[in-house]
Formats: C-alpha cells, structure tokens, sequence
C-alpha cells in the first residue's frame, strides 16, 4: 500500500490556528481585555422564520408512515430544484432542473468536481485565495498556475493570452477580497475559456449579497458561459445554513468536452460516492426561495451589509485603501505604514483589540493586506470601529 504523496506538498493549515494562539496568549496576559473578532467567517444572525417553520414542517410529516421519506435523488428533490430554476428565472437565466445538483455546500462540491476531469490538466487559479481551490489541485497532483490579483487590478485579474489554462476558478464576490467582476470583465473570461476549450469553475457562494444590478450575479448572465462554465453556490452565507449544510451546483447540458456532456459524468460521479441532502434540510432550502423566505433573508444580507458599510466609512475616513465591502461581506484593506499582514494584525491585537485575518494566509499576493468580515453584531463592528479610528 503506497500513501497519495500529494498530500505531503501540502502547506500545513496554519493559519487560523496561529491566529488563535495568539489570540489565547494575548488573552492570557490580559484578561481583562475585550477582544472584538472582525475575522470570523461564519455568520451570526439565527435562520429566518420561514426557514425554520418549513423544517419543524418537515420533521413532523418524517414521523409519519404516510410522510417519512428513505433514501432521496443524490442530485437533490424535485421541488427543490424547481425552486432554482424560478429563482434564475428572475434574473433571466433560464435553467432545466436536470442541470441543478442539490449539495451539502458549495466546498464539497468545488473539490469533488475535479473527479470529472483528467488529472493532465493545467489549472488556473486566483492569488490571493480560497485555499480550498489551491489544496484540493494539490491533493490531485495538477499543475497549477496563478493570476495575478494586486492593487493595481483592484484584485480582479483578467486572462493573460500567455497563459493556457484547462480549468479556471473565478469567484465572485470574491474570497477573501470582496471584489466583484462587471459584465464585461466576465465577458472575458468567458470568451477567454472558450479560445482555449477550458472550463471556468464560478463560485458565486456570495452572489446573494450583490445590490448593484448591473453587476452579474450568476455566470449565466453573460453571452456563451453554458458552453464553458459550472457555476456552485451555496446557502451557507445567504441563509446562515452554515450549520445545517445546503448548496447546489448547476452543470449545463452544453457542456460537452470530448465528444461527452459534463453533465452525464457529474451525474454519474454523484450517483456512485454521494448519498444526497437530507430531506428536511431541502424542505428547509425550498423555503429560502420563497416569497416570504427569501424577504427574510434579505434583511439579514441587508445587516451584514449595513455594518460592511460602517467599516468602509470607516476605512475611507482614515484614507485606508480598500476593496470590498458595497456587494460583498468581505473588506480587503492595505496594511498602513507598510506593515506586513501579520505585524498589522498584532498592532491591531495590542492596540485596538481587534481580531482580522492577515492577507498573507490566503497566497503571497496577499502579503501586506489584511481582510475584515461584516458577519458580526451590529453593537461588536461600531465598537470596533471606534477603536480603530482611534488609533
């Protein structure tokens, strides 16, 4: 028996752990000090109502002979992938339900995809971000490439002819920058991928949070993106199922690469190493779409934005460089006075008891940036705030 030795290029998951180290010893030496944490990932605002009522729903017809329900399609209920394709309908993009796969989240999904596709080929990856993108390549032994996200592009790269990519990973709203592509910027990536008979691989986890309306929230919307991208979102931030788990993927019918439909072999992998979302989950997510669901969680999203947009005003009062925060929970900011990720996040540790995540965790291009989230209570972000305008 012989060990996948891929595993061992990978770089240890340090990041969050150090982060609590040092937030433990801090604490340790004082004790007295109220930490305020602008680094956290997770959301804070309980599900919505109607949400909840549709899985209590749910939990009582499993507890009948005439409702239980066994084992379910692996690609997700039909009501469910119904309530989708109403959904893309409201932004014009018309879908069947046999192109929507229902999943326990957008990460699962964005590794496990990569099953469908031959180990041969060149991957092209965003610096700074997700880790997951670059980790589960490495795991698979690809050659990966990277575009170059900077200052000077408002982290949004855009294809360089020089590089030919196989699969390209676009996430927008981006993590962990906040930056969001126009309709154009899409335009090309798409026009790019097809020159090169590649697949665009979109997360759109956090489309759900863009209000501008020329922006596009699905790679959908633009000319041509069905003959060359899958696109993978996921409720965990739109609907705070962080902890209940629920996503979808959408592989298109024309997707066909070497004479075969992405979508047969997606539905293929699925069927053999997935055993589906549970039942009263999906009931749970059904209601997400709804008229009354869905107006619940926009004011959630309307929160989070709210206190994203008091960091910006903050940010922008103290001329600090940023992007993110307007359609996105994300600020990415430029460490001031030419600091490094992790020296701005110990002066903000020490001097304003703040807690961020040091842009440099998320690739070299990330180094001397540091990235804040407007997941928490309204209260903890003004307070914060205030702190840092301080100093």
């Amino acid at each position: 028996m012989r060990i996948n030795k891929n595993y061992l290029d990978l770089q240890d998951s340090y990041l969050f752990s150090r982060i609590s180290k040092k937030v433990a010893d801090y604490k340790e030496k004082n004790p007295e000090k109220d930490i305020i944490s602008l680094g956290i990932g997770d959301i804070t605002l309980p599900l919505c109502e109607a949400v909840v009522r549709a899985m209590q729903a749910a939990v009582a017809e499993m507890g009948t002979k005439e409702g239980f329900k066994g084992y379910g399609p692996e690609q997700g209920y039909g009501f469910l992938r119904q309530a989708i394709v109403r959904y893309y309908q409201k932004r014009n993009v018309s879908l069947d339900p046999s192109e929507i796969f229902i999943s326990d989240g957008a990460k699962s999904d964005l590794g496990n995809i990569l099953d469908i596709f031959s180990v041969d080929n060149v991957v092209l990856i965003p610096d700074p971000v997700y880790p997951a993108y670059v980790d589960s390549n490495i795991m698979a032994g690809r050659k990966i490439l990277y575009m170059d996200a900077n200052e000077g592009n408002n982290f949004l790269p855009m294809p360089d002819e020089s590089l030919k990519a196989d699969i390209i990973y676009i996430c927008s709203p981006n993590n962990p920058t906040g930056a969001v592509y126009n309709r154009e910027q899409l335009q090309a990536w798409v026009d790019y991928a097809i020159s090169c008979n590649a697949i665009i691989l979109f997360d759109a986890a956090y489309e759900a949070f863009i209000q501008d309306n020329e922006l596009p929230r699905s790679i959908y919307e633009i000319d041509g993106a069905k003959k060359c991208a899958i696109e993978f979102c996921s409720l965990s931030k739109t609907a705070g199922f962080t902890g209940v788990r629920c996503g979808y993927t959408i592989v298109p019918m024309e997707l066909v690469y070497d004479s075969t439909a992405l979508n047969k072999l997606w539905l293929r992998r699925q069927t053999t190493k997935f055993n589906g979302v549970p039942y009263i989950v999906q009931r749970g997510a059904e209601a997400v779409f709804s008229e009354e669901g869905y107006a619940q969680i926009r004011q959630n999203i309307a929160y989070y934005l709210e206190n994203a947009k008091i960091i910006s005003e903050t940010l922008r009062e103290m001329d600090v460089w940023f992007v993110g925060g307007k359609n996105s929970p994300y600020i990415w900011l430029k460490c001031p006075t030419g600091m490094t990720s992790w020296e701005y996040f110990d002066y903000l540790l020490e001097n304003a008891n703040v807690i961020g995540t040091p842009g440099s965790g998320f690739g070299k291009n990330g180094e001397g940036f540091f990235r804040l989230t407007s997941f928490g209570e309204r209260q903890k972000i003004a307070e914060a705030m205030r702190r840092l305008s301080k100093i």
